[in-house]
């Protein structure tokens, strides 16, 4: 049986991939990952078909010509990050459920292209104020990049409804409770 996919977006420092990592641990979901190509390099111990699949910015456009792409950005000059429709197909075929962690507007074309075969799944922040909170904590970013992640992630937030459900982060347990019930009922319909 072919499998289904489960897409994840969110703002920055919602707890997203905490959330994707417990909902791993449940083997009996038969999830895996999508991985992403990009043109970047490969960084620290970053491997090619693991992490995600490096290619150079002339193979990512001859992708986009052939129309293989299922969601890409171009985040900087010949910086390309996307999905490949290929490998997300031989994913499905294998009956694997396909985990995304991708941005609102890739989210969204994910489940525009696969409608009831994909579940999409918005993590909200409780409040700006806390998700500010739990960037500043980190203690990894300037005051400048934080206000920048800020006014991207009040954009992101406007763009919550299109998704199927709406999970608010508030208590990491009972967050990543509602998503675990939500993923099991929609592989299971």
């Amino acid at each position: 049986m072919a499998g289904k996919l489960v897409i994840f977006s969110a703002p920055s420092g919602t707890g997203k991939s905490t959330i994707i990592s417990r909902l791993m641990e449940h083997k009996e979901l038969n999830l895996a990952f999508s991985i992403s190509c990009t043109t970047r390099k490969p960084r620290g111990t970053e491997r090619d078909g693991v992490e995600y699949f490096f290619i150079t910015p002339e193979r990512f456009r001859e992708h986009i010509a052939a129309g293989e792409l299922l969601e890409y950005e171009e985040v900087y000059a010949d910086r390309y990050y996307g999905t490949l429709k290929p490998k997300v197909e031989e994913q499905l075929n294998a009956g694997q459920n396909i985990i995304f962690d991708v941005d609102v507007k890739g989210g969204c074309n994910i489940k525009e292209y696969y409608g009831s075969r994909a579940l999409s799944l918005f993590v909200m922040p409780p409040s700006i104020d806390e998700l500010r909170r739990r960037l500043e904590s980190r203690g990894t970013e300037t005051a400048d990049v934080i206000d920048t992640r800020i006014a991207r992630a009040e954009y992101e937030i406007s763009q919550s409804p299109k998704f199927d459900k709406i999970v608010v982060n508030n208590i990491l347990e009972e967050a990543v409770a509602e998503v675990l019930g939500a993923v099991k009922e929609f592989l299971e319909a």
